[in-house]
């Protein structure tokens, strides 16, 4: 049977092309599905629970998505709502979709997935040897996860199935891995395991793997053999190779890519152009696991920040801005021990220097001097108070400070007024585990709720 997955874009937030849409939409796909984020914008958001995208912007794609619902009279399913997939954040998603129930007159059947942990539960299992780290290793301990503001576990296809088969015409799921939205319900329907598995991995950014990736709508028909792939703006093209490619996108092995309950090998994949357009693929195979484990994700508060960008336009000072930081950072460590009262454990101060090496570091290896560079001082520490009062220690030098000892005084420009800014609360990942289920659903919740409008 034959299973026409709709992907309208790569994540909510992202935006997509709506005569696309339109015309996925009227191709009668038998679901749409779609990501909500990722742990691509940092730790920040999971350790708040809180959405990277706007609310604003969110509603308006989820509206669009809700009316290209209604009319295909498909199933919907979000994936990592809100971003980083906390309950906090299914609960925002679920909100939107009630306010634009009551605004657009629909009457939806919603499923609510939650994928957030309790430490206690995860202390527990970690204990029972149930929790095993995987590549690169976070060093952490039983006790871990009770330091963290929130613990998510990745939902696979077993989870995403079981919020289908209650009906819903809407399904808001918590944290799941990129694929498993997608693969759902081929699965369900008979769709080659190997060929379900690729497929995702291929759609989960949406119109990345043609030749128009802002354009964000595909359509993907799973069935027994493996899929067809095809973008919907007008002039898109898939391509084998750019197909072929996205196994490389996010992922550390090109052919192999795991899930929660076994592995995709794609070593024996076949890409051929079917037209233009469109790409078909078969060959891959599903290698499941013998037991079945999810990954787990957490993040725990670090400290706080604040920040002070500096501009040097002088040439020598924009020529030598990596000696002038390594002198002024020795300068100020001094003064903050002398008048602070700090040692190098109490707070932490980098230099990123913006327009010569802030991306790569030390492997920068362009050619030229840049007309201006862009000094970031940041500074780290326990508290919110301890690190503005580092800032403000060191605003007079970053605006002064020589570049020897023997020329007169230097000055700079502050772009902003006042000079340091408060970054709040700084995040880190701590937790890059996996976790061992006796049943799938073990670790996940599903609520399910009528909205009803005339």
């Amino acid at each position: 049977m034959r299973t026409r997955v709709l992907i309208p874009t790569g994540a909510i937030g992202l935006g997509f092309d709506a005569d696309a849409l339109a015309r996925a939409v009227a191709a009668k796909p038998d679901i749409i599905c779609v990501d909500g984020g990722s742990t691509d914008s940092g730790p920040f958001y999971l350790g708040t629970g809180t959405s990277k995208y706007g609310r604003d912007a969110t509603r308006a794609e989820w509206r669009a998505l809700m009316l290209a619902r209604a009319e295909a009279g498909v199933p919907l399913v979000v994936g990592t709502a809100g971003t980083c997939g906390t309950d906090s954040t299914v609960d925002w998603m679920a909100e939107i979709t009630r306010e634009l129930a009551a605004e657009l007159g629909q009457t939806v059947k919603i499923a609510k997935l939650y994928s957030s942990q309790d430490a206690a539960t995860v202390t527990d299992a970690w204990s029972a040897g149930e929790v095993h780290p995987l590549e690169p290793v976070i060093p952490a301990d039983a006790g871990a996860p009770a330091t963290l503001t929130n613990i998510v576990a990745l939902a696979g296809v077993e989870q995403i199935t079981a919020a289908l088969d209650t009906g819903a015409d809407i399904v808001i799921a918590g944290r799941t891995t990129d694929t498993a939205t997608i693969a759902a319900l081929p699965l369900k329907r008979g769709a080659h395991p190997g060929g379900a598995w690729h497929g995702a991995k291929i759609g989960e950014c949406g119109a990345l793997c043609s030749t128009n990736p802002t354009s964000g709508v595909i359509l993907i028909d799973f069935d027994e053999d493996g899929f067809t792939v095809q973008p919907m703006a007008e002039g898109a093209k898939a391509t084998p190779a750019l197909v072929s490619a996205h196994m490389l996108y996010e992922n550390s092995d090109p052919f192999i890519l795991y899930e929660p309950g076994g592995h995709l090998d794609v070593r024996g994949a076949r890409y051929s152009a079917l037209t233009e357009r469109e790409v078909r693929v078969e060959g891959s195979e599903w290698v499941p696991s013998d037991n079945y484990t999810v990954k787990l994700e957490g993040a725990r508060l670090s400290g706080y920040q604040s920040t002070i960008l500096v501009t040097l336009r002088e040439r020598r000072y924009v020529q030598n801005a990596q000696a002038w930081v390594d002198r002024l950072g020795t300068f100020l460590h001094g003064e903050i021990a002398s008048r602070m009262g700090l040692g190098p454990d109490d707070y932490a101060l980098d230099f990123r220097l913006i327009g010569q090496n802030a991306t790569l570091g030390a492997l920068e290896n362009r050619a030229g001097t840049p007309v201006e560079v862009g000094v970031l001082a940041i500074v780290t520490a326990p508290t919110q108070q301890r690190a503005a009062e580092i800032a403000k220690l060191a605003n007079p030098f970053l605006l002064h400070y020589p570049l020897t000892d023997d020329e007169p005084q230097a000055t700079f420009a502050f772009p902003f007024s006042p000079a340091d800014s408060a970054r709040g609360a700084l995040y880190e990942f701590a937790l890059n585990h996996v976790m061992t289920l006796d049943d799938p659903m073990q670790a996940f919740r599903l609520e399910v709720e009528e909205v009803a409008h005339a």
